[in-house]
This record gives structure tokens, C-alpha cells and sequence, in this order.
């Protein structure tokens, strides 16, 4: 059923919000894609606050004229569905991890705060580690020393209580 003027406005307000929070977009095309397939690419994008959607493509270039992402409108042909996160690796990472499991989803295009990527780009940008991983790292380097320091000193006190024993 054709979607009404009023639908139409209420899909591009939606897309828009999406854009304007938006660090990163990416394209993919698919064709022949399962339905329990897409159910899953949606439920790990949801979990990784991604705005995944199968969108006309007329409705989405209006809603990136006169944001970052207006160059990707060259790039909106065919069957897409677009990956939108406000964290800069998360919309890359959820296509990339399931454009390896399938060869019915091909990453077509991206764009990273205005910057037009390839689909070489948008693998090189998913291969990088996540905010959340990022820091756990950081964590467990700062935690190093310390909990080195915490060893030798309960060593000394050891040696000590085994001194004075």
C-alpha cells in the first residue's frame, strides 16, 4: 500500500531526528535476504542503539539535505537498508559482523561526520574497537601497577609475618 503525504512527512521527521544525533551511516545493499536473517540484524542493532531500517530512497534523501550526510545521496540506489548510530563504529561494526555471515547483504556506501566512505572504508571503520572496549582496555591498564603494588606489598608483609614467626 502507497504511503500517504502525511506518512511520508512523519518517516523523514523520524529519519531526520536519527541523522541529526548521527555520527556514522551506512548503506548495504541486499536482495534475497531471509526474514529470520533481517530479524536478527535488527535485534543486535537494537541492542547496540543502531537506527536500522529498510527506507525508500526517495524518503531518506530528503531527509539528509542540508545535514553532514547530504553527499551520500549519489550512493541511495537500489534496495538499501541504513545503519545509523550516533557512536562512531557501532552502525559499521552491526553490517560488517553480518555481511560475513551472508552474501545477500553488500555493504554499499558510508559516510563518517560528512566524510564519503568506500566499502573498504566502512570495513577499516568496524574493525576498530568500540567506545565500551576501548575503555575496558584502559582499565585494565591503569589496574596493572596497582594491582602490582598490592602483590609486593603483601609479599613484604608475608616475609615479615614469616620474620617474626
Amino acid at each position: 500500500m502507497p504511503l500517504n503525504r502525511k506518512d511520508k512527512q512523519a518517516i523523514i521527521a523520524e529519519i531526520v531526528i536519527q541523522i541529526l544525533q548521527a555520527q556514522t551511516i551506512v548503506l548495504a545493499e541486499y536482495r534475497g535476504i531471509a526474514v529470520s536473517d533481517l530479524t536478527k540484524l535488527r535485534a543486535k542493532a537494537r541492542e547496540q542503539q543502531v537506527y536500522l531500517r529498510v527506507l525508500k530512497n526517495t524518503l531518506a534523501r530528503r531527509a539528509v539535505v542540508g545535514t553532514l550526510f547530504a553527499s551520500l545521496t549519489e550512493q541511495m540506489t537500489g534496495p538499501l537498508i541504513y545503519s545509523i548510530s550516533s557512536d562512531a563504529v557501532s552502525a559499521a561494526k552491526i553490517i560488517h559482523d553480518f555481511v560475513r555471515t551472508t552474501d545477500k547483504l553488500v555493504i554499499k556506501a558510508g559516510s563518517y561526520k560528512g566524510k564519503i566512505m568506500d566499502k573498504a572504508d566502512v570495513q577499516a571503520l568496524a574493525s576498530i574497537l568500540s567506545r565500551e572496549e576501548l575503555l575496558a582496555k584502559l582499565l585494565g591498564i591503569i589496574q596493572i601497577p596497582i594491582s602490582g603494588f598490592a602483590r609486593a606489598l603483601a609479599m613484604l608483609v608475608e616475609k615479615r609475618r614469616s620474620e617474626i614467626a
